[in-house]
């Protein structure tokens, strides 16, 4: 019995054993490409993410710094005519108010200037 058992196990290892190790290695082989294919695919999703991220973080720099120049323009503008409203206040604010402003005459307008 023990000869018939050595040679089963021979036969086993040599036909039987070779199928099986094919088999795992087809199972092997599925699971490896899975996997893989799982991982191109997270890859392309990060991928995706980011240059959704990177366009709008720059639509949003783009904004911002929009904002920023409005700000600065309107705090000379601001500036400006405070400094203006100030000299109105000063001695001889209201004459050179009145130098400041530019005043065209129309050809059709008489226009009288009192001193």
């Amino acid at each position: 019995m023990s000869k018939s058992l050595y040679k089963n196990s021979n036969f086993y290892k040599k036909y039987l054993g070779s199928a099986f190790k094919k088999k795992q290695q087809k199972q092997e082989d599925y699971v490896s490409l899975f996997f893989l294919i799982l991982k191109i695919c997270l890859s392309l999703l990060a991928l995706i993410s980011l240059v959704k991220l990177g366009y709008s973080s720059k639509v949003r720099l783009t904004r911002l710094r929009e904002i920023q120049d409005s700000f600065s323009y309107e705090k000379y503008r601001f500036d400006d005519l405070s400094s203006r409203f100030d000299d109105l206040f000063s001695a001889e604010g209201e004459q050179r108010f009145m130098k400041d402003q530019d005043q065209m005459i129309s050809r059709d307008i008489i226009r009288v200037i009192w001193r």
